[in-house]
């Protein structure tokens, strides 16, 4: 979208939003509080809102009590998908809502939030401790325009998990790297499936995104271009075409399953846990599942890193995570970063990443004896994190992960010409000439 009419979007997001301010107000969050109150709103979690589970509540609850009454945090669940989460605080933040103090953030939202000037911007003097010890990827998607807006909390990798019996069978070795060429034969020639993500939301242009830069490529070549027209697209290159070979392939060989085009995580690990299957492309908390739905499984369930999409160059594992933001309107904005460096913290990663399962920021704590008892695959996670490739970093990430989703849907018509075709809607979309 040309910059006069994206500044008439946004213009236009904010009047609407403020004539919902009795809509926001009705569900608590332009409440903004006693004085010391910070409203923090996080992503679902397996603690959800409860401050004696394990999740984000939780940690609110731990960091409230240790200010010795500093502040005092109030968590609201956001809705379940990452769309929905960025669809309600961009309401939110666009009306100017001083009830948003803190926010949880999928990585690939900080720069779209950064550029509308709705985040404001992390304290120099805070910046060392925020980031110390966390993989680069995370860290580097906090940053935008030179400045950084967010703090790593904890970062997500997908590794690619096997049945120990079905690889053996096949003849792969596991303990050197694997492509997605032999996965796919693998599966093929033993008559079972390879869990994949294909619906037609983000987790899919989190595959694609994996298989280009895994073949040397990118979606936008020079990454945090603010200018739509200045912007290098990267789609449309033999990267882009071996990432759509791959998704051909997985469809047209029906190894990933006969409801590919509707698989999400969860029903890829539903998949997994099936007698048919064999190849999973999950994030870690995948051991966790198995504990509570699959125990007899784990015996023969082991793990590698995310497959090479090109042979002989190393692959590059998705990466997600959430990061901390604080918001522009906010008041408090002093009280939220103490918060957040509590949140943070290596002893709160730890407590987060065993209590949910969601992967740690911080190096470090992958050396922790308790995280490497109930994570026996963390130097996995930690080598993927390290070597992960994040989504574009731009604020059009949004318009960009749509037309992906689009062009290479459903799985079974993609083809050679499904990156270009999908890189023409991007140009597209983003100057005003197509709409999504």
């Amino acid at each position: 979208m040309p910059r006069r009419k994206r500044a008439r979007a946004i213009v236009g997001m904010c009047a609407l939003a403020m004539t919902a301010a009795v809509g926001l107000s009705a569900c608590g969050g332009s409440d903004t509080g006693a004085g010391n109150q910070l409203n923090w709103y996080i992503n679902p979690d397996s603690g959800g809102n409860d401050p004696n589970a394990s999740g984000q509540a939780h940690l609110a609850k731990v960091c409230t009590d240790a200010s010795n009454g500093a502040y005092s945090i109030r968590t609201q669940v956001l809705p379940n998908s990452a769309s929905d989460q960025r669809q309600q605080l961009l309401r939110r933040l666009a009306a100017g809502d001083r009830g948003v103090d803190m926010m949880s953030l999928d990585p690939v939202f900080v720069a779209e939030f950064a550029q509308a000037g709705f985040l404001a911007g992390v304290p120099q003097d805070k910046q060392a401790a925020l980031t110390e010890d966390a993989v680069q990827p995370i860290i580097d998607s906090a940053q935008w325009a030179g400045s950084m807006y967010a703090a790593p909390m904890w970062a997500n990798t997908q590794v690619l998990w096997y049945r120990k019996s079905v690889a053996e069978a096949a003849g792969l070795d596991m303990s050197q790297p694997v492509t997605w060429d032999q996965i796919i034969e693998a599966a093929k020639a033993q008559n079972k499936t390879v869990g994949v993500q294909a619906r037609r939301y983000e987790g899919y242009a989190v595959w694609i995104n994996a298989l280009v830069e895994g073949a040397g490529g990118h979606i936008i070549n020079n990454m945090g271009e603010q200018d739509v027209d200045k912007i290098e697209w990267g789609l449309d290159s033999d990267a882009g075409r071996e990432a759509a070979r791959v998704i051909a392939e997985v469809s047209s060989t029906g190894v990933g399953g006969p409801a590919m085009g509707g698989s999400d995580e969860t029903a890829a690990l539903d998949l997994f846990l099936g007698n048919s299957s064999g190849f999973l492309l999950n994030w870690p908390y995948v051991w966790a599942a198995l504990d509570d739905r699959a125990p007899q499984l784990k015996d023969d369930v082991a793990w590698a890193r995310y497959p090479q999409t090109v042979q002989g160059q190393e692959s590059k594992p998705p990466l997600g995570g959430i990061e901390l933001g604080v918001a522009a309107a906010s008041q408090k904005q002093e009280l939220a970063w103490q918060a957040i460096q509590c949140v943070t913290s290596q002893e709160n990663q730890k407590k987060y990443m065993l209590g949910t399962g969601n992967p740690a920021a911080r190096k470090a704590v992958y050396d922790d004896p308790e995280i490497r008892e109930v994570f026996p695959m963390a130097d996995l996670i930690r080598e993927s994190l390290d070597s992960g490739a994040p989504r574009p970093v731009s604020q059009f990430y949004g318009d960009i992960s749509g037309a992906l989703q689009r062009s290479f849907s459903p799985p079974n018509e993609v083809n050679e010409n499904t990156p270009a075709e999908a890189q023409g809607l991007i140009e597209r979309v983003l100057k005003g000439e197509s709409l999504l």
